[in-house]
């Protein structure tokens, strides 16, 4: 799972090294103009519909945070 999302936020973003961050927000890789392609991306990588009120920077400000809302939206590891 770590690898998909890793080549999509490097497909959306591919200046930026994403293993090596903590926090995509505040370290300013991601905004939310890229949360939005994300979400995209991940609604078609794994087929689910990640649900609005998900769609929040915490919950995409890191692999293991990315990682929780896709379960919680149906993905499968």
């Amino acid at each position: 799972m770590e690898k998909i999302i890793l080549h999509l936020l490097s497909e959306i973003r591919p200046e930026f090294d994403f293993s090596e961050s903590s926090n995509f927000i505040a370290e300013g890789l991601l905004d939310s103009f890229d949360i939005v392609q994300l979400v995209t991306a991940l609604d078609e990588a794994y087929n689910i519909s990640i649900d609005g009120l998900d769609i929040l920077p915490e919950n995409f400000s890191n692999l293991e945070a990315i990682k929780a809302t896709l379960i919680k939206n149906g993905a499968t590891t």
